[in-house]
Order: C-alpha cells, then sequence, then structure tokens
C-alpha cells in the first residue's frame, strides 16, 4: 500500500460487522480463566494482554500503524517523544556505557542525555551533524553502543546526513538511532537509508492538534544483534528479571528490541500511552498525508517572503535553495521537509520580543507541528536563563523567532508576519 492508504488503513482492519475504528479498550486489565492461561503471557509464550501498563490493544494498533508507515517490523507507543528516545537509548546502554550524539537536536532531548543519563552512568559525546567523517569515527569508544540524531533538528533546522552516520554506526557495530518527528515518514523514511531505530514525538505532526501527547519507537528489524552479543548483553544473554529469555534467540532481529523494550523497560518504567490518546493519535494519523503537505507549502511560501524582506535578518529553512542543507534536504526529502521555519528579526532581542507582541492570527506557544500556527521566541521564553553569549553559542540567538506553520492559508500567515514586523 502507499503511505497515503497505509495512513488510513495500516494496522487494524476490521473483519465483518466490526467498528470501522479502532476500539478504545480503556481497561488497566484482562481477564483469564486459568492462571496457566496467564501463565502463558508472562512467559512470552502466547500472545495477548495482562496489564495495560505493559501493552493496551489500541497501543498496539497504532503502533502497528506507525510501523507499517516507517517500513519497519514492530513498534510501541510511549507517553511522550522524550519517554520514547530514553527508551530507544536505554534499552541498549546502560551504566559505564557511551553513546554518540549530535548535537544539534531538541534542547529537551539534549537535557536528558547530558545531564539525567549522564547521572544513570551513559556519558555522551556529542558531535557537530556537519562533521567530517574522520571527525565523527574518531568520537566512538570501545564502549559505545548507539548513535543518535534527528533527521531535522529542533529548532535549528539542521539536516542529518543519516548515510554518514549510518556507515560510522555500523562500521563500529553499533545502530544508529533517528529521531523522525519533523518529517514524519511522509517526507522521510530513516530506515531506507540506513538507521536502525526511529523514534517520533506523536506529540507533533503525527496527532497534529495539540490533543494527545504521545512517542513512538519503531525497529527496522535490520540489525544483527547477535554478530555484535558482546555489545548487547541486553538482547543476547538471557535476561534474569524475565525468567531467562535471551531475546535476540527467541524474537530475532525483528522483534528483540521492542519486545525487550516492553517486557523490561515499559514493565518498570510504566511509561504507557494511554488507550484514550492513542485513539487521538490514530484519528491524526489518518489526516497525515495530507497535513504534511499542506504545512511544507504554507513553510515554503513563508521562508520564501521572509527571506526578501527587509526587517529579517536571516532564515533558516532547509526547502530554501540558499539554505546550507538544502541539497541533503533534496536526498532525503525530495517531496518536502517541515511545516518549522526559523528566523531572525533585525534588531535582535527587542525587536523579536515586539514582533511577538504584534501578532495576531499566530498562537504564542511552545509547541510546533500544530494544526494551527505557533511561534515562539525562546529567547524570552524556553531558554531565558540564559544571557546573548549562551543563547548564540547553544545555536538559538536572542533574535530567533521559531515560526511553526499550520493549516491556515498562507496569505493570512505572511499578512500576519508583515503586520508584526511592521
Amino acid at each position: 500500500m502507499g503511505l497515503g492508504t497505509t495512513c488510513i488503513r495500516g494496522g487494524y482492519a476490521p473483519g465483518n460487522g466490526e467498528p470501522r475504528q479502532i476500539p478504545i479498550i480503556q481497561s488497566t486489565t484482562f481477564r483469564y480463566e486459568t492462571s496457566e492461561d496467564m501463565g502463558k503471557l508472562f512467559d512470552l509464550e502466547a500472545e495477548g494482554y495482562f496489564y495495560s501498563r505493559l501493552q493496551n490493544p489500541t497501543c498496539d494498533y497504532v503502533a502497528a500503524k506507525i510501523a507499517e508507515l516507517e517500513g519497519g517490523t514492530a513498534a510501541m507507543l510511549t507517553s511522550s517523544g522524550q519517554a520514547a528516545n530514553f527508551f530507544a537509548v536505554f534499552n541498549i546502554a546502560t551504566a559505564g556505557d557511551h553513546v554518540v550524539a549530535s548535537n544539534s537536536i531538541y534542547g529537551g532531548t539534549y537535557n536528558l542525555f547530558a545531564v539525567t543519563m549522564a547521572k544513570m552512568g551513559i556519558e555522551f559525546t556529542f558531535v557537530s551533524p556537519d562533521c567530517t567523517p574522520a571527525e565523527l569515527d574518531a568520537a566512538f569508544q570501545p564502549n559505545t553502543k548507539a548513535v543518535f540524531g534527528e533527521t531535522i533538528a529542533n529548532p535549528a533546522l539542521t539536516v542529518l546526513d543519516i548515510e554518514k552516520f549510518a556507515g560510522a554506526a555500523h562500521a563500529h557495530g553499533v545502530p544508529l538511532i533517528v529521531d523522525n518527528t519533523f518529517p514524519t515518514p511522509i517526507n522521510c523514511r530513516p530506515f531506507e537509508w540506513g538507521a536502525d531505530i526511529v523514534t517520533h514525538s506523536t506529540t507533533k505532526y503525527m496527532e497534529g492538534h495539540s490533543a494527545a501527547l504521545g512517542g513512538c519507537v519503531v525497529d527496522s528489524g535490520k540489525f544483527d544483534w547477535m554478530a555484535h552479543a558482546e555489545k548487547f548483553p541486553g538482547l543476547c544473554a538471557p535476561d534474569d528479571s524475565y525468567h531467562g529469555i535471551t531475546y535476540a534467540e527467541r524474537f530475532g532481529r525483528e522483534g528483540a528490541f521492542i519486545t525487550k523494550a516492553t517486557a523490561q523497560l515499559m514493565r518498570d518504567f510504566g511509561c504507557v500511552e494511554s488507550p484514550q490518546n492513542a485513539y487521538l493519535l490514530n484519528l491524526g494519523l489518518e489526516s497525515l498525508h495530507v497535513r504534511v503537505k499542506r504545512h511544507c507549502e504554507n513553510a515554503q511560501a513563508i521562508a520564501e517572503h521572509l527571506e526578501a524582506h527587509p526587517s529579517v535578518a536571516w532564515v533558516e529553512y532547509p526547502g530554501l535553495p540558499s539554505n546550507r542543507y538544502h541539497e541533503l534536504a533534496q536526498k532525503y526529502m525530495p517531496g518536502g521537509t517541515c511545516g518549522v521555519v526559523s528566523f531572525g528579526v533585525k534588531g535582535g532581542r527587542e525587536a523579536a520580543e515586539k514582533f511577538m507582541k504584534g501578532l495576531k492570527v499566530a498562537h504564542i506557544a511552545t509547541h510546533v507541528a500544530d494544526a494551527a500556527t505557533c511561534c515562539l521566541h525562546p529567547a524570552s521564553s524556553t531558554h531565558r536563563q540564559m544571557n546573548d553569549e549562551e543563547l548564540a553559542a547553544a545555536g538559538v540567538p536572542a533574535d530567533m523567532v521559531r515560526f511553526s506553520c499550520g493549516l491556515e492559508d498562507a496569505s493570512d500567515l505572511i499578512a500576519d508576519i508583515d503586520q508584526a514586523l511592521a
């Protein structure tokens, strides 16, 4: 099936007389006739459900759809994109291990890695997405377990050279994990370029309407864990916390990663997506292929308008021919990139703050990838603890405005920008 058909039909196929929409199984618990029946589930010898902290049918229908969209073999929903990135890394890296990551990633993910997971004993080396192959190779250590990057970084809008990072990861016997939130599988399918694990904040374009938080982890089913068994004992050696199961042997390349993440991490952390939120996410997925196209059309029109505007100092958008990442974007995302445009207002911080006060159509919100246009001045909100020098060093200059183009008429958004700049 094509991606548009999969958005509507993937993951769930109702039988004769069954509901067209996925059912919301709003239950914490599932009943069984005998303890033996339930025991088979705990031993992973039978399929089914016993407690929604681990798995729920509604969530699994939607996870299966996202796996189909990405071209993966298995997926799991999480309570947020942050939880998805944490699970994807922590499933294979533990205390004493090391991970290589792009330094151009969402600030919340950077903090998760550099601060919180560092306290758990996992070391991260951050490299520029523009690094040379030699510089990337030098970042690896004997205890490196994964490489991480974002297809399009939030809010810097850098584009990851997936093949370069995948090649380096595989040369060192580790998987590449890619956060594909901004392009979505409609515009980019990282597995086709060598990535092994994909994550999403489904809160963004996938759900698309500011209604439900969520995340997703998708496995390509291609990485050979047993070929590097010494690096990944959690997958390739018996799990004493789960009946001595060796996930890579029992479930193979296609299912080991997600089964371990579910049976071990979701069991212990409980970062589960609610069935109601999964249902809302599925409603968003049904129109994803239509909405993403409109988001990108609006962003392209606005980026071109801003680039020619006398009150704008600079514009970052990979769809512009003048953009330093345009060639990479054409390679990996020839059908479009995303709906987010970053730009600087001439006059610095003070001018950017005045611009924000003048907006009438765009919402001022710490959100992106919504049906409604959202706008943010990081220096006076999410990054307000930093001075101008620290902001510049972090790649978020004081004059930066992040403009997430919604589904409104582009002419109305342009008029709103023009009157606010004026």
